[in-house]
């Protein structure tokens, strides 16, 4: 009789195993990615890893959803003041990120997009959606917290400046990646959107936050 797996054994060894993928994602990208390049990389046989993924989408979507909950991790209730000293840390964070684009998911997503599975059923992935909508939600709350806690006057509703914050970073990303942050001007541009927010969100107070970026 086989001994049972904890539903907490089960999940550490997912991550793992994501973890792993990860990894291959980055180094290959998703087009070149197979199962069993996650397989070596895990150190694991191949129902090892059928035990916890259908197949290469399914890891893939599992990768971005741990990526997606770190990344989004300090928007949680236990926000903390100020706000916009939080959002100025976040963004010095991605600015570091843009720096070492080629160590990160950004060609593994943009082949996923372009890849006969995802643009032939869209709808059977729901998450792609879903992480949109989290995003979106995610960086509400910040908006909405700094309002709440008369730290903000926003210029306009918070989701919309929302969707405005993710579609431009999400694409000076891509840019980046293709480019080179010398190229995009990657760090003038960010401080550019910094000001935009700046005359945006209209902070009562951004003594101390005016340049958390690379180096701080």
């Amino acid at each position: 009789m086989c001994p049972r797996v904890s539903d907490e054994y089960k999940e550490t060894k997912k991550r793992e195993i994501a973890a792993a993928a990860r990894r291959v994602f980055i180094r290959k990208g998703f087009a070149h990615a197979v199962m069993q390049d996650i397989m070596d990389e895990a150190g694991i046989s191949r129902g090892a890893l059928y035990a916890y993924f259908d197949n290469l989408e399914h890891v893939f979507m599992e990768v971005l959803r741990y990526d997606d909950e770190e990344l989004f991790q300090w928007t949680g209730p236990e926000l903390q003041s100020p706000v916009w000293g939080m959002l100025m840390k976040w963004l010095g964070e991605i600015e570091q990120d843009l720096m070492k684009l080629q160590h990160s998911l950004v060609r593994a997503r943009a082949e996923f997009f372009l890849s006969s599975a995802y643009v032939k059923d869209k709808k059977h992935y729901p998450y792609i959606r879903q992480r949109y909508e989290n995003a979106v939600d995610a960086i509400s709350r910040v908006i909405r917290a700094g309002e709440e806690r008369g730290e903000f006057q926003p210029l306009q509703d918070a989701r919309s400046l929302a969707g405005y914050i993710l579609s431009f970073l999400n694409g000076l990303m891509l840019d980046t990646y293709q480019l080179g942050p010398d190229a995009t001007w990657a760090e003038q541009q960010l401080d550019v959107f910094r000001n935009t927010l700046k005359l945006m969100l209209k902070p009562s107070s951004t003594d101390g936050y005016r340049d958390l970026s690379i180096g701080e």
